[in-house]
């Protein structure tokens, strides 16, 4: 019973929750009630500064639970917002351009499923190349380029919070998006799906997943979110540019590594990824306030990175300390397959 209530108090959850807490004390500390940081204003713009980031981290949560990465996403935001761009320029009416630039992002992603589940090409070297082949096709529609003066109307969704709130129409979104992933995640035979996919390929096939399939689906979902935060982006900056969002995939990575989810698949939680948004972009709004200048931030933001890939090795759990350092796949696979039960069912409920 005592290493069962410690194990849940070591959890990376728990840790994560101990520092946001912490980042929001010493942001409260240092402002007066009503201003700087606990003012309600600044509440509202830290939750929408981060509401884009959020929308990536999402959409790449799933596909990191099943082993693979997908590094274009900021590409297909930025290819998006140009698109958004060139349609607006040309005369075509907002209503047509949303369902066009989804379907787009859409497109992108399966991009990315034909190379790495048809082909069978590694995901980090397929996304790293679509990376760059997506900010250069935003080029080639917009070049250097900005187009401004999107509608009015549909501007205060993506810039105010809610009438009589402090909570912008973005972060609704952003909450839909997240508790249909939790749901998705933890709540569905789809969710443990993908733990078992992560925790073996191979043995998933055994069991009658579909592994391509699945995978498939996912780099669709994470293309089509990176075109719904591509419009918020756009709109909220009044700007589509061809470098909207670049290098916003670090941070949507970091995000989702530092919520616990490992990188090699498996493990991870929606509730680590939510808990780590929140206190990374807590920690960005005061050096924000300090003046801290974007190249300290980036550094910052870098070093988290780096954390993020520890957190697998530092809270190990403690059934795995007895492993092999080294197994072979085909042990990998049959450890896989013998651990899987308790595994998911742990990582399955973790919402």
């Amino acid at each position: 019973m005592l290493d069962r209530v410690l194990d849940r108090f070591l959890r990376w959850e728990t840790v994560l929750l101990v520092l946001c807490v912490g980042v929001f004390a010493v942001g409260s500390a240092n402002s007066s009630e009503g201003a700087g940081f606990a003012g309600q204003g600044n509440i509202s713009f830290l939750l929408l500064d981060y509401s884009e980031v959020a929308l990536l981290a999402f959409a790449l949560l799933p596909i990191v639970l099943t082993g693979e990465i997908d590094l274009s996403v900021a590409s297909t935001l930025g290819f998006c917002s140009a698109l958004t761009g060139t349609l607006w320029d040309a005369g075509t009416g907002f209503e047509t351009i949303v369902p066009i630039v989804i379907l787009a992002g859409v497109a992108l992603g399966s991009v990315n499923a034909v190379l790495v589940v048809r082909f069978g090409l590694p995901s980090l070297a397929v996304t790293i190349g679509t990376l760059g082949l997506y900010r250069g096709l935003a080029y080639v529609l917009l070049g250097d380029r900005a187009v401004t003066g999107f509608p009015e109307n549909y501007r205060p969704l993506a810039t105010d919070p809610i009438a009589g709130t402090f909570l912008p129409y973005a972060t609704v979104l952003v909450l839909f998006v997240g508790a249909a992933v939790a749901v998705l995640v933890h709540r569905t035979t789809t969710g443990r799906s993908l733990y078992a996919i992560g925790l073996g390929a191979q043995t998933a096939r055994f069991s009658g997943i579909r592994v391509d399939r699945v995978k498939f689906a996912l780099f669709m979902l994470s293309g089509g979110l990176a075109a719904v935060a591509s419009l918020i982006y756009t709109l909220r900056y009044n700007s589509a540019r061809a470098d909207n969002a670049s290098g916003m995939e670090l941070v949507a990575v970091a995000a989702v590594l530092l919520g616990g989810v490992s990188i090699f698949g498996g493990r991870g939680t929606v509730l680590g990824v939510a808990t780590a948004l929140l206190a990374m972009a807590g920690l960005r709004n005061v050096l924000f306030l300090d003046d801290v200048s974007n190249e300290i931030q980036n550094v910052i933001t870098g070093l988290l990175l780096i954390l993020s890939v520890l957190v697998p090795v530092v809270f190990k759990p403690r059934r795995t300390k007895d492993a092999p350092l080294e197994p072979s796949d085909a042990d990998t696979e049959r450890r896989a397959g013998a651990d899987s039960g308790g595994e998911l069912r742990r990582n399955h409920q973790g919402v």
